[in-house]
């Protein structure tokens, strides 16, 4: 289910502001947006531009000081701190720069963990695990622990677990920027790959080049929306 004008993401004239020893920080000014199912998203901008804080609200980790943020049909601008937990486990998943795997876990364990936190049961997730393992192609090594894996291969077990819940978005913080170039080439082929299969996938990044690999770029200054382009 997505919004009534067809966008799965709505951002209404966010506002974040910290309160720092007596002194304000507007962290985001007045940002809205909508995303709609299956678009490719690239949030760019320098230090200090909100890009954090907006990925942190995106993905029901902080609310907004004030405005409006809707997702998948629901207003979670509005929500309790246990109903943000439950969007997050079920319509969110989670790439980060620096992998979060379990070390003493496999592959397939890591990949397991959301599906135990949403109390699925075992034979549904062993299905789920091995498919989403199987869509990043590491179903070869999913008895390996992260210290038995290369980083690119620790991001796809990453991006694994992010996709075992079938989320309504993929939220990837500079997901490539603890790889080399080469591997990080590989992870974002990979993610358009899994953006051709229809998901949505939004990306915090400072990289331009993995930018321009996206369908459009939101670029934040100061915490604005400094422009908002569709690539070519």
């Amino acid at each position: 289910m997505s919004l009534q004008d067809g966008s799965l993401i709505r951002a209404e004239n966010l506002w974040k502001v910290y309160e720092l020893e007596n002194q304000q920080v507007k962290a985001l000014q007045g940002v809205s947006f909508t995303v709609r199912p299956n678009e490719f998203v690239a949030i760019m901008g320098p230090s200090g531009s909100g890009k954090s804080t907006l990925m942190n609200i995106l993905g029901c980790l902080d609310t907004p000081t004030d405005g409006d943020y809707h997702l998948n049909g629901k207003r979670v601008s509005a929500l309790t701190e246990n109903e943000l937990a439950q969007i997050r486990n079920k319509e969110i998943g989670f790439v980060f720069q620096v992998f979060n795997l379990l070390p003493r876990a496999t592959a397939f364990h890591n990949v397991e963990l959301p599906l135990i936190y949403r109390g699925a049961r075992k034979g549904d997730r062993e299905d789920k695990v091995r498919r989403a393992l199987e869509m990043v192609e590491m179903s070869a090594r999913m008895s390996h622990r992260p210290s038995e894996l290369s980083g690119g291969e620790r991001q796809r077990v990453a991006i694994a677990r992010a996709l075992v819940n079938e989320p309504s978005i993929i939220l990837a913080d500079e997901p490539t920027g603890n790889l080399d170039s080469r591997t990080g080439s590989e992870i974002l082929n990979l993610f358009r790959k899994l953006h051709a299969q229809g998901n949505t996938i939004i990306i915090v990044s400072h990289d331009q080049e993995i930018a321009d690999q996206t369908q459009r770029i939101i670029f934040l200054r100061d915490g604005k929306i400094e422009w908002d382009r569709r690539n070519e």
